[in-house]
């Protein structure tokens, strides 16, 4: 890893990486992240009663929107051609809470690590939007990067232990 923020120049402005000369290659990138909430909230969204829908359903499309859309979110991201994302929501009754797992891929000059960032992050919010109304404290928590693949710098996986 670089030891440079890469996001500055050599006046310390910010400005958006040139990545005109890298190699086009497969890149792979696996985001994480989860949200806990009150045993019935979580009941009532397995029952698929809620008066705004199918909020599992509704989330994953939001993160498929967000990763899709975290160039127009974050300043000095490169607009990518996603060749894949997959959004995975996993509940959990013993841990009251749903996991969201974020897979994003594309064949390109730069990785899509914030695509699989942003992904987790909307995919969660949506679930809080749509069910605010009965449990206001749940909570998102542990969204990180699992692992990116492609790229001059190569592989990485996580080595924290999982949420």
């Amino acid at each position: 890893m670089s030891a440079e923020l890469t996001h500055f120049n050599a006046q310390g402005q910010a400005h958006m990486v040139d990545v005109g000369e890298k190699q086009i290659t497969h890149r792979i990138a696996v985001a994480e992240g989860l949200i806990a909430m009150q045993a019935a909230t979580l009941n009532k969204i397995l029952q698929g009663d809620n008066k705004k829908g199918d909020v599992l359903g509704i989330a994953r499309i939001a993160g498929i929107m967000a990763a899709k859309k975290t160039a127009d979110l974050i300043p000095l991201c490169h607009p990518l051609a996603l060749t894949r994302v997959d959004i995975e929501l996993t509940p959990h009754l013993d841990r009251s809470c749903i996991h969201c797992q974020a897979t994003v891929e594309t064949h390109g000059q730069t990785g899509v690590e914030m695509e699989a960032l942003a992904a987790v992050h909307i995919a969660l919010l949506t679930i809080y939007d749509m069910c605010k109304a009965i449990d206001r404290g749940m909570v998102m928590e542990s969204i990180r990067l699992l692992r990116k693949a492609g790229g001059k710098s190569g592989d990485w996986i996580s080595n924290n232990p999982a949420p």
